[in-house]
């Protein structure tokens, strides 16, 4: 389908490994691209668990609707997240992996996004640029996705390395 932009296998584990630590969970994921993410979250889903992932692009979301049509627990939706998820919400664990997220352009968006997050969920937002390898340009520049995600006193979160040149945030909701 001629994306170049699926989640790599370092991503992957991490999420499998997340999904696993609540197999019984209810799971998120904005941005499916060609379904590789999905496939990572859907290999550690229990019998009892509910996933929702949101595509925009029609062919795309249609293309993994069929590719996991046999996992009931799992629903492709096509559309803006805005409108399909939050009826949903909470999640135990939200994958934002559309570009979006990554350019943090508005806090009022992240906020949206935090709601469905439920208390001591996690956020992963994958395919960040570290810091050390910003181009000259960027650097000295605010960074609101960074700002917000790293920052904000009702999460606690950590940036760690996925790969030698990217990286990913994660970020657990505390509990009220």
């Amino acid at each position: 389908m001629r994306f170049d932009r699926s989640s790599s296998s370092e991503v992957g584990r991490l999420l499998a490994m997340l999904t696993a630590t609540r197999p019984s969970g209810r799971f998120a994921e904005i941005g499916t691209g060609c379904g590789v993410g999905t496939a990572w979250i859907a290999s550690a889903l229990g019998p009892e668990a509910m996933f929702v992932t949101v595509e925009n692009d029609e062919e795309r979301a249609a293309a993994v609707g069929r590719l996991f049509a046999d996992l009931p627990s799992l629903i492709v939706l096509h559309g803006d997240w805005h409108a399909l998820l939050p009826p949903e919400a909470p999640f135990d664990l939200v994958f934002f992996d559309g570009g979006y997220w990554k350019r943090g352009d508005g806090a009022a968006e992240s906020e949206q996004a935090l709601e469905l997050v439920a208390p001591g969920g996690v956020v992963v937002i994958d395919d960040m640029t570290p810091e050390a390898l910003w181009p000259e340009e960027w650097r000295g520049r605010p960074d609101p996705a960074r700002e917000f995600w790293l920052e904000d006193p009702r999460l606690r979160a950590v940036e760690i390395l996925t790969t030698p040149r990217t990286a990913a945030i994660l970020a657990t909701k505390i509990p009220n």
